[in-house]
């Protein structure tokens, strides 16, 4: 989308580290609809992008930016985002979008009543076979619905000690991708039964979680593991009464009764994609604010059996 008169829209982002670093940087400069006007971060820099470390001196100094983009890990992130809302800042939220059900669900409110887009992004939802995978499930009779999420910590979140912190959500932070994927891809409800979750001795978070779903017609589980060397695994199997169906490599890829399925069209990119539906939004005048992923993630937490492991040292 564009202003009026024809130029981008221009944009801040908030939290320079790893994922805005190969992510949101470069999608936001292939994106014609928009320009990276500012960064909002303690430390991290864009190269040729005035950087700034706080919200109200970026805005002083950039009054032109529409949408700011945030970053920063759950926790600290209200804070930025009710501030840019009550600034008229339309707010684009990385996936978790709070720490809690109860903050996201206030910052929805403060978009409403100032008149701005609210978006929170969940991009393996972006991946390029989850709409196919979706219309190969309506109106099937699912039997059984399996989730493998097994990663390498270390390479994914090296240093990052506050995963491990209350708000941090250990291995459900990457988990909850998965769960928002199957709250995507599913029409009908499910909703967490039981919850087995490893801690190690050193952390506030797990580090692998086993999950047990209710379903009306299939059996619904979850496993995940941030231990995972090697090959890592990002699986979501389903078997109906008339058909057998694999989501690979986090969504990208789709096997069905054996056969690989083609996409209809290239792969563009999971946060290409949130960046063109954040255009969409603002251009539409709404918000897209989905809190089922972070439910779930919750009811985890308050029903996990914990068990406490060996201490992870990163």
């Amino acid at each position: 989308m564009t202003s009026a008169n024809g130029a981008e829209m221009q944009i801040a982002l908030a939290g320079i580290g790893t994922i805005a670093k190969a992510q949101h940087v470069p999608s936001i400069a292939g994106d014609p609809d928009w320009h990276l006007a500012a960064t909002l971060s303690r430390n991290g820099r864009i190269a040729d992008v005035p950087g700034y470390q706080s919200l109200d001196a970026m805005l002083a100094a950039h009054p032109e930016i529409t949408t700011v983009s945030l970053c920063l890990p759950p926790v600290p992130r209200f804070a930025v985002a009710a501030e840019a809302l009550i600034a008229g800042r339309h707010v684009m939220l990385e996936k978790p979008p709070g720490a809690t059900l109860s903050e996201v669900r206030y910052l929805a409110d403060l978009a409403q009543a100032n008149g701005v887009t609210l978006f929170t992004s969940w991009h393996s939802r972006a991946a390029q076979m989850v709409p196919a995978a979706k219309a190969w499930l309506a109106g099937k009779t699912l039997r059984k619905l399996r989730v493998t999420w097994k990663e390498d910590v270390r390479h994914w979140h090296p240093g990052q000690a506050w995963i491990w912190e209350p708000g941090g959500m250990g291995v459900l932070d990457p988990g909850i991708n998965a769960i928002s994927i199957v709250t995507e891809i599913l029409s009908e409800p499910i909703h967490i039964t039981s919850a087995t979750l490893e801690v190690p001795e050193n952390a506030q978070t797990p580090i692998a979680a086993d999950l047990q779903f209710w379903h009306p017609s299939a059996e619904v589980s979850m496993v995940c593991d941030w231990r995972q060397e090697g090959d890592q695994t990002w699986t979501i199997e389903a078997v109906c009464d008339d058909g057998q169906m694999v989501l690979a490599d986090g969504g990208a890829r789709m096997i069905v009764d054996g056969t690989e399925q083609l996409a209809d069209g290239p792969d563009d990119g999971e946060y290409p994609r949130l960046y063109k539906q954040m255009a969409d939004l603002v251009r539409a005048g709404r918000s897209d604010v989905d809190l089922a992923p972070m439910r779930h993630v919750s009811d985890a937490l308050a029903l996990g059996h914990r068990i406490t492991v060996a201490p992870f040292e990163d």
